[in-house]
């Protein structure tokens, strides 16, 4: 047996590779296929006979049924094992080039409570485990508020406890629950868009500050009388909140970035810091969300960036500029390049605060932005950053980046897959120089990378 990268186990029976979740190499176990395809199938196991040495006791309650987490059942020193396994993999069967020895992952020192956001949903429809079905476990209140069950858009799992985030977010989402159960607040129907309250985001930060964003639907007024007296709760209960903000949703999805946001309490941003460095985080930012990790990760980009204080740096999908402005001491001049025009505004933002004054920030598509005339106007760059999402980078933009021909890239990867394929196509000019793994999410199977290439 084997971890995939999608963090379910491998078993195979003769040509036949199954992929099977909540399972360690190891396990003796009965399955049921679900699904089958020609070369692969799916399943789930019915009855376990063994349990493998390399096997730890899941701590969450919720294990097995919210979907996150999937490898609690993995020892730690397992976990990062399979995601250096899963880098190396990558880079050499999609990557296909010559690589230098891959540095060890570099293990995340917290391995609970390590996230610095999280949302939750409303619903009217608490979902019941098989246990509680087998059980007949009947439950006075059947609205429920925590994560949507995976393949279920409709159902929530109430959340009694998570630990992913700091323990004032359960305080504060179980507290909100109750005092809605107790007042009769209503919960989203996510079929028939009826019900008040929706979502809720809290978000904590390295200084200490406190976010709370309450999403809900509200068509008449005196349901928005009773959402304040609810805000006000919140408020009172947890005056350590810095920052209490609510958004009126009233459309069938639950994106917020085309919405207002309104302040009941506090102001409309918390901050971030890294090394003296502050970085201002609103409801809508960007922001990795494993804060101590993140800084961890940007102190590797910067030291392969090799920066002397006379580069021109580009950094592509600079997000927030977090990269950007974390390197800009070090380097002549740093251009960043962003889709978001929100980001940007951050970027811009997070610069001032800083008194940087050698950072540029552009949105637009990258592909469209980073062009040959976009470089002859503002200099080929000495270094390029580029952190691009899972999908990886556009034909187009490694392209010019060959066009460009700086002289160190830093690639940044959260998905090693299409990492590994665009390495390939900068093969013709770039030499691998060092890897670093790094883990940013214990208990997934998600891992980041960063590559440093040379010019040959």
């Amino acid at each position: 047996m084997d971890v995939a990268a999608e963090g379910k186990a491998i078993a195979k029976v003769n040509d036949l590779v199954i992929f099977v979740p909540y399972v360690v190499p190891g396990d003796v176990v009965d399955l049921q296929i679900k699904r089958k395809k020609n070369k692969y199938a799916e399943a789930e196991v019915v009855k376990i006979h063994e349990y493998s040495p390399n096997r730890a006791v899941p701590f969450c309650q919720h294990y097995g049924v919210c979907g996150g987490c999937k490898w609690q059942v993995l020892p730690y020193s397992e976990q990062i094992k399979y995601k250096q396994k899963q880098v190396e993999d990558n880079l050499k069967r999609i990557g296909k080039i010559e690589l230098p020895e891959i540095l060890p992952i570099l293990g995340s020192e917290k391995t609970e409570f390590y996230r610095n956001k999280l949302e939750f949903t409303f619903s009217n429809k608490r979902w019941l485990t098989a246990e509680e079905i087998r059980l007949d476990v009947k439950y006075d209140q059947m609205n429920a508020v925590g994560f949507h069950i995976p393949g279920a858009f409709d159902k929530v799992l109430a959340i009694e406890k998570c630990w992913l985030q700091d323990d004032i977010s359960n305080r504060i989402r179980n507290a909100i629950r109750d005092y809605a159960y107790e007042h009769d607040y209503s919960f989203i129907n996510l079929r028939s868009q009826e019900g008040m309250l929706r979502n809720m985001i809290v978000r904590t930060s390295s200084t200490g500050e406190l976010m709370v964003i309450m999403i809900c639907k509200i068509t008449e007024d005196h349901e928005m009388k009773l959402f304040k007296q609810l805000l006000q709760f919140t408020a009172d209960s947890f005056p350590e909140i810095t920052s209490l903000l609510y958004i009126i949703n009233n459309k069938c999805n639950d994106t917020i970035n085309d919405l207002d946001v309104h302040v009941f309490k506090g102001k409309d941003h918390i901050f971030e810091e890294m090394e003296g460095l502050r970085f201002k985080v609103g409801p809508k930012s960007f922001y990795q969300t494993n804060s101590e990790q993140a800084y961890n990760l940007y102190k590797i980009a910067r030291n392969f960036a090799g920066l002397t204080g006379n580069e021109l740096v580009y950094d592509l999908y600079t997000g927030t500029g977090t990269i950007a402005n974390f390197v800009s001491r070090q380097a002549r001049q740093v251009i960043g390049i962003e889709y978001v025009p929100e980001a940007i505004e951050d970027a811009k933002v997070n610069a001032e605060i800083n008194n940087i004054k050698n950072a540029l920030f552009y949105a637009g598509d990258m592909k469209d932005m980073l062009t040959q005339d976009f470089i002859n106007q503002h200099g080929k760059p000495d270094v390029i950053i580029t952190d691009p999402p899972r999908a990886g980078m556009h034909q187009d933009v490694i392209d010019v980046i060959l066009f460009a021909e700086p002289k160190r890239i830093v690639y940044v990867s959260c998905n090693p897959a299409t990492q590994a394929r665009d390495l390939q196509l900068l093969d013709s000019k770039y030499k691998v120089k060092t890897v670093q793994p790094v883990d940013m999410f214990p208990h997934t199977h998600h891992v980041e990378n960063v590559v440093l290439l040379e010019l040959r």
